[in-house]
């Protein structure tokens, strides 16, 4: 942390970064995969440098696509004073990709100013290198190599982008910053562009188009993930590709765009916005195991680590399960129906047993290990990654 009060950095990524440098090394050979795997995290700046940290650390390739609708915070201040391209996704992302998270430029680069107008240094060098190259793709490489990234970071577009949404009580909002705090869960979300028709960035498609699994969040649902789905080319690159994807479902609620959704209307929301039919795994978090109350005729198994019997998480008080905060809810029978339209839902404890709302990154790291076993074993019959167990 800053020696200096004037300083101050994202404690969630501090500290998920150091758990994974803790924890005992694994690695995709251990799922008996000997080639290299490339995987794309899609999503924001919040959740998914934890995706890139477990996907490093388990030898995977990675790369990263973000959302372009952010206008809040130091983003949306340097976005409508400068008409720069939002860097705040991506100056996360990058500082997760980076070798040494504690090199003292990487440090630096995730500090927030206070007497800077709270400006976070990572955006301010990305807008100032925007200008000075006249490239926002150009101004990322620089910092990349600045930080000896290990992967790319790509914005899903360059286009100047605002996000509209509708709630489940009939409102329209707009802009990513308002509809993130509805009062209400939202209903559905849009992208507009004042320059007319909204392009894709090329590299970010040509990434999904060649990876092996595709990781969508964690992060904020609608304004985050989804975000970049409503891009033009992204669900379509998604389709084309012969990608695994997983959803990582966030574990509590903590902002107002997804505030009481279950797990299940999580990834309902997924399919409403292009997903269905294109999603493989779904990962979910439940502080007790999900089991029927006699064995399951399908051919689909939720997937649990522990042993025990109960229904539902939803009947249970906030306090039994994550400190007084409010978990995404998830039963057996929503479970059994999300896996009736196709993806193999995994239920595990993913909490961070300091911080209930964020993902444990061991537990996320061992998680998506199983999702690269599951891959193998399909591919070892000769299955597409896409292919119903039988």
């Amino acid at each position: 942390m800053p020696a200096n009060a004037a300083f101050r950095v994202d404690p969630s990524q501090t500290s998920a970064f150091k758990a994974l440098a803790a924890d005992a090394p694994a690695s995709i050979a251990d799922a008996g995969y000997v080639e290299p795997l490339r995987a794309v995290v899609i999503g924001g700046g919040t959740g998914a440098p934890v995706s890139i940290r477990s996907l490093l650390s388990l030898g995977i390739e990675t790369s990263a696509v973000v959302a372009m609708a952010d206008d809040g915070g130091s983003t949306g201040i340097l976005r409508e004073a400068a008409n720069i391209t939002p860097p705040g996704d991506v100056r996360k992302c990058i500082a997760a990709f980076a070798k040494n998270p504690d090199d003292p430029l990487v440090r630096a680069f995730k500090y927030r100013i206070e007497i800077a107008n709270d400006h976070a240094l990572g955006n301010l060098m990305l807008a100032c290198l925007e200008d000075a190259c006249g490239s926002f793709p150009e101004a990322i490489e620089i910092c990349e190599r600045m930080l000896g990234a290990q992967g790319h970071v790509y914005p899903s577009t360059l286009d100047h982008v605002t996000l509209a949404a509708t709630t489940k009580d009939g409102r329209c909002l707009d802009g990513q910053a308002v509809a993130c705090h509805s009062t209400t869960a939202l209903q559905s979300v849009s992208l507009r562009s004042d320059s007319g028709a909204i392009e894709p960035y090329g590299p970010a498609i040509e990434a999904i188009m060649q990876a092996d699994l595709i990781v969508l969040g964690p992060g904020s649902l609608f304004t985050s993930i989804i975000a970049n789905l409503l891009v033009p080319g992204i669900v379509d690159a998604i389709r084309a590709s012969n990608a695994a994807t997983l959803f990582v479902c966030s574990v509590a609620d903590t902002q107002g765009e997804t505030w009481g959704l279950s797990a299940k209307e999580h990834i309902e929301a997924l399919f409403d916005h292009g997903m269905e039919g294109l999603l493989d795994y779904a990962l979910i978090h439940s502080k007790v195991p999900l089991r029927a109350e006699s064995p399951a005729t399908t051919s689909f198994i939720a997937v649990s680590g522990e042993e025990g019997i109960h229904t539902s998480t939803a009947d249970l008080e906030d306090r039994e399960l994550a400190r007084s905060v409010r978990p995404v809810s998830v039963s057996y029978a929503d479970v059994m129906a999300v896996q009736a339209q196709g993806p193999i839902c995994i239920s595990r404890d993913l909490t961070d047993a300091k911080h209930p709302t964020w993902h444990s990154p061991g537990a996320l790291r061992s998680s998506i290990l199983q999702v690269v076993k599951l891959m193998q074993a399909r591919r070892d019959k000769g299955e597409s990654c896409r292919s119903p167990l039988t």
